[in-house]
């Protein structure tokens, strides 16, 4: 499709446009799979400044996302590697550890594994902490290596440009197998997340949107896309939707067959902080989730 641009906007400007009932997230999805193009040229910047007269085309077919296999040299850290570069490392982190230490100073977290890791090979290597999962949670993360690339998907996860999707299973199934949870989430000093009203103080929105891909007699395994990134985000959905993740006690779970909170981050995108093209990475989800 063909798009006229009239006056001066950002990208995602005209794409809202164009598509008023897609969601942000969906409209900067296009971007990094690589769909639409500005003047014969392909961009990922929801918010580069689009001159008027250009000429914007959103393709049908997304482009193919590049992938690195993990490294193949052998470290003794206990850490499921999915992706490294210059700039990244992409993890796979199991339940029950920490993303990084809290104020009771753990030894042991995601992020202690990975500097870990990464001082195998160079005594003076560091990484970042870009965002966190719950102790609970399994799935993909991304660390960065320097402070540039550390900023910059900062920056993308605070402008709601990082596409995350998860995997939940969850007791019972929705009536409705397919839509969207909006409610406004505040974390108290103990780190208590409980829904607020949308007036309140400190209340954030949370946005997810979720559908579900197999269900059986006791449970559904659920999709869930995360526009924003509170705590307990999706726990708190799936608890409003009536169907709270397995072994989630804190809200409402009556079952926890496999002593874990049954959520799996299974998928990132963004932008590489070097090449500023789209990349996408995923975890396998335990096989737990394989429910028939």
């Amino acid at each position: 499709m063909e798009i006229d641009v009239n006056e001066d906007a950002t990208l995602l400007d005209v794409l809202k446009i164009q598509y008023p009932k897609s969601s942000a997230t969906k409209l900067r999805k296009m971007l990094t799979q690589g769909r639409v193009t500005v003047n014969d040229e392909v961009e990922h910047r929801a918010r580069e400044t689009v001159a008027k007269g250009s000429k914007v085309v959103v393709l049908d077919r997304p482009a193919a996302f590049d992938k690195t296999p993990p490294p193949t040299v052998k470290n003794p850290v206990d850490l499921d590697v999915i992706f490294e570069d210059e700039d990244l490392l992409v993890v796979n982190k199991p339940a029950h550890l920490l993303s990084v230490a809290t104020d009771r100073l753990e030894v042991d977290t995601l992020h202690s594994r990975g500097v870990d890791y990464l001082r195998f090979s160079n005594p003076k290597a560091w990484c970042f902490i870009v965002h966190r999962l719950d102790k609970e949670t399994s799935g993909v993360m991304v660390l960065a290596k320097n402070k540039s690339a550390k900023e910059y998907l900062q920056e993308q996860f605070g402008d709601r440009q990082v596409h995350r999707l998860y995997l939940a299973l969850v007791e019972g199934a929705a009536n409705v197998k397919q839509g969207t949870v909006s409610t406004w989430l505040m974390e108290d000093k103990f780190l208590n997340v409980k829904a607020v009203n949308s007036k309140h103080p400190k209340g954030k929105e949370a946005i997810s949107h979720y559908q579900i891909l197999k269900e059986n007699e006791d449970n559904s395994l659920v999709e869930v896309e995360i526009e924003t990134g509170r705590r307990h985000q999706i726990r708190m959905a799936m608890q409003y939707l009536s169907t709270p993740v397995v072994g989630d006690e804190l809200h409402g779970a009556e079952t926890d067959p496999y002593h874990r909170v049954c959520l799996h981050a299974h998928s990132l995108e963004f932008l590489h902080p070097s090449t500023d093209d789209p990349v996408r990475f995923e975890a396998t989800p335990p096989r737990l989730f394989n429910i028939r």
